[in-house]
């Protein structure tokens, strides 16, 4: 991943203007992962965020984001 990882919820909604791409999938992940440690969050806290939003995503796939979040979790150093 070239971009910083954003440090807060403007930083991550900042994103939408840039064009889609894996990258920025990834970058915006391991934003919220980071924003929601901040906040005093758990993983478990975001993962039953990421299942319960039904807004966009169908249920396969709010687990396998979830999932996604999880690796993320564990990857990114606090």
């Amino acid at each position: 991943m070239n971009d910083s990882i954003p440090d807060s919820p403007e930083e991550i909604m900042a994103l939408q203007k840039r064009p889609l791409n894996e990258e920025l999938i990834a970058t915006a992940i391991a934003g919220v992962v980071k924003v929601a440690r901040k906040q005093g969050q758990t993983l478990d806290d975001l993962n039953k965020e990421v299942l319960r939003d039904r807004g966009v995503l169908d249920r396969a796939q709010r687990r396998w984001l979830s999932e996604l979040v999880t690796c993320a979790w564990k990857e990114i150093p606090l």
